[in-house]
Formats: structure tokens, C-alpha cells, sequence
């Protein structure tokens, strides 16, 4: 049975079981065991979202084609919040990165626009390295 709230799909627990062809019991394994998180009723009737749905998905592809234990899948799964939120937090980086870069070129910009010698990146020269012996002659 599906259940609609907030403009969200929620299954009931036969229904999640029949369709992933496991147990009721074994849903309620997983989430003893802490790998799936069903909201309630205030009933107390098990709520699976498609978020939960994808970590069964997950969890039974672990399980079944893998024959990784429980241990093994609650392993698995902090690794991968872990890096999910890493990933999450090296996007912010680059695009606060993007952001000082930008800034700081408008700030070069201005400080050339009004150096007291004007002068532009392509004006400067640079020095070329002194042969091997030191001398700079060569």
C-alpha cells in the first residue's frame, strides 16, 4: 500500500517486503540494526520513503551480491555518509575558492587602474635565469 504525505510516496512494510521479495522480519532486523531509519505513523506504522527504498536497495545489493555481512553493510554505509558529506564540504571549498579568486582579480584590476605607473600583466618581463656557471655571461 502506498501512502501519500507532503506530496511524498510512503510504503507500508508488506509492500516494501512483497516487492524486494524479503521477509517483514528482515526490514525489521535493518532497522534494529540501524541501517534503515522508516518514519512512523502516529499509529506506529512502519513508513518507507524512496530514500529508504535506494538504502534497501543498497543494503541488499551488498547482502545478496556481495555477501558482505551486517557489520560489513553498517561499515559501508558510514563510509559512504562520510563521503557524501566530504564531497559536500569540497564543493563548498572550491566554489568559495572561485568566489576570493574572482574577487581578487577585480581587486589587481582596480590597483592597476590606479597605480601611479600604469602598467598591465603583459607588460612585465621576466628575468632570465644566469647560465650554469654563475657568471650570467655566456
Amino acid at each position: 500500500m502506498v501512502t501519500k504525505r507532503g506530496g511524498k510516496a510512503y510504503y507500508m512494510i508488506s509492500a516494501v517486503a512483497q516487492k524486494y521479495s524479503i521477509h517483514p522480519q528482515t526490514l525489521r532486523l535493518y532497522e534494529r540494526e540501524g541501517l534503515l531509519k522508516p518514519s512512523r505513523t502516529e499509529g506506529n506504522t512502519r513508513l518507507y520513503s524512496e530514500e529508504d527504498l535506494e538504502q534497501l536497495e543498497m543494503i541488499l545489493s551488498l547482502t545478496r551480491d556481495l555477501g558482505v555481512n551486517l557489520a560489513g553493510v553498517e561499515i559501508i554505509l558510514n563510509m559512504r555518509r562520510k563521503i557524501e558529506q566530504m564531497q559536500h564540504e569540497v564543493n563548498e571549498f572550491m566554489d568559495y575558492v572561485k568566489h576570493e579568486l574572482a574577487r581578487g582579480l577585480d581587486d589587481w584590476e582596480q590597483r592597476l587602474s590606479t597605480a601611479l605607473v600604469k602598467s598591465t600583466p603583459t607588460d612585465l618581463v621576466r628575468a632570465t635565469p644566469p647560465n650554469k656557471t654563475g657568471t650570467g655571461e655566456k
